[in-house]
């Protein structure tokens, strides 16, 4: 543990021992006899946590409570009170005290205390600086992000940027593939010609193919005109293919010949008209296993797979939940016309806790429910959404023999199951052969623990 800390008691013997113990921890401690001594310590010097009895000469701990709470609302403060003293302990927690402890003081509980407050400190002054951090964070485009992933991530992609080498993208659902491909157009040579994108799994087969290469009219029933094709309203610009796993095998020969060659055929033409287009595909699916499994061709996906992109999963990049979480604060409060300036400290300490299986798209859902439904000033906990709000670690604490503090075999069950998940980010392939299922048992397993269906069914 780490942190400095301020003890005030008018008992010598007692600053000492608490001292003695916490440095023994790893905090640095300063302490104090008298109120007043402490205050001018707290004007000149730093701390992260400052504790106090309550009963002293001059200024008691209340009163130097309100006095900390008035001039350094960024301290946490921690009371001692007298064992059983619950009308004190109460008078402490309404003149602002974070928190109390009892006398005589249990040291591992008064550490554990301690540590508890120095990490609030350090969230709460993380989530002061929010905002300013939001303007000033290193970006890509419109891509937000401070964590190490992230700047090589951005690193990456301004090196591939000006390139016209097909990019795939790959990662989990609402990892923001389609953003990341928006942004490497934006800063390439071809940010003044056409970014035209397409979701593979959104059209039948024909209605794809008409889509991408163009057909002329007459070629089937409803081709009443010509049709130009996608990748030539894209000429000059970036054609971006989502959902590429679920591209027809039957049209994927047709798609390698005009990738290669850099012409197309319209449908029911014989002409070939030449494009000029940079491909960026993305998928969150395991393409080397379609390869394998004969329902993806090898040599497309060679060709696509020029340069690929893996973007991490939002439970990997650390404080850039509170970063993205802010930003959106911002925007839909500006939307709504709503005075909102952030998150509370509580709300922020459940936006880290969660594992977002959603990623980014469930974080940004969160805070737009969140600013729409707020009353206040900054959302707080009971704006998030159930599901965030009543999430339970994949921490086991296997360690006691207190059967009031056993879990239930589902529960451990349950928890590893997503712990082993979030170590794979989110592969289910490789999550099923850790665990020892096969893919069905997986499947079944995790829709008992409320995965959706159709995330399910992508990976």
């Amino acid at each position: 543990m780490s942190g400095r800390v301020l003890i005030v008691d008018d008992d010598r013997s007692m600053c000492e021992l608490i001292e003695a113990d916490l440095a023994s921890r790893g905090m640095a401690c300063q302490w104090f006899t008298s109120a007043d001594e402490a205050i001018r310590a707290i004007h000149e010097g730093q701390f992260d946590v400052i504790l106090t009895d309550l009963q002293m000469p001059g200024l008691n701990g209340i009163a130097l409570c309100e006095r900390i709470v008035a001039n350094r609302p960024d301290i946490p403060v921690v009371v001692m009170t007298a064992f059983g003293s619950l009308e004190t302990a109460v008078a402490a927690i309404r003149a602002g005290a974070y928190d109390f402890v009892s006398k005589p003081v249990e040291l591992d509980m008064l550490a554990l205390t301690l540590q508890r407050a120095i990490q609030h400190r350090s969230l709460a002054e993380q989530v002061r600086v929010l905002s300013d951090r939001v303007q000033q964070s290193n970006r890509f485009a419109h891509l937000l992000g401070e964590s190490p992933v992230m700047q090589r991530l951005f690193d990456e992609l301004r090196r591939v940027a000006n390139t016209d080498a097909s990019v795939l993208i790959t990662g989990e659902s609402g990892t923001g593939k389609e953003l990341v491909a928006k942004a490497l157009h934006a800063q390439s040579r071809r940010k003044g010609k056409p970014f035209v994108a397409i979701n593979c799994a959104a059209l039948p087969e024909q209605l794809l193919e008409s889509e991408l290469f163009g057909h002329k009219r007459g070629a089937f029933t409803d081709a009443v005109a010509d049709k130009k094709g996608l990748f030539l309203q894209a000429d000059g610009g970036t054609l971006f293919l989502d959902e590429l796993a679920e591209f027809p095998l039957a049209l994927q020969p047709k798609l390698l010949r005009a990738l290669e060659a850099r012409t197309v055929r319209h449908v029911g033409s014989e002409t070939e008209l030449a494009f000029d287009v940079r491909l960026i595909a993305a998928t969150n699916r395991d393409l080397e296993t379609a390869v394998e499994e004969k329902r993806f061709r090898e040599d497309l996906y060679f060709r696509i797979n020029v340069i690929q992109i893996k973007l991490p999963p939002l439970r990997s990049r650390g404080n850039d939940v509170l970063l993205l979480a802010q930003h959106y604060v911002e925007q839909f409060a500006s939307q709504n016309d709503k005075q909102i300036v952030g998150l509370s400290d509580a709300t922020a300490k459940k936006l880290l806790d969660y594992s977002w299986p959603g990623n980014v798209r469930e974080l940004r859902n969160a805070i737009e429910r969140a600013v729409a439904l707020t009353r206040f000033d900054r959302i707080a906990v009971d704006d998030l959404p159930d599901k965030i709000r009543n999430y339970r670690g994949t921490h086991l604490e296997l360690a006691g023999d207190n059967p009031s503090e056993l879990r239930p075999m589902e529960e451990i069950e349950r928890r590893y199951i997503q712990h082993v998940l979030n170590a794979t980010h989110g592969n289910r392939t490789q999550t099923a052969q850790i665990l020892g299922f096969d893919r069905k048992t997986l499947y079944r397993k995790l829709k008992q623990m409320g995965e959706p269906i159709d995330v399910l069914d992508k990976k």
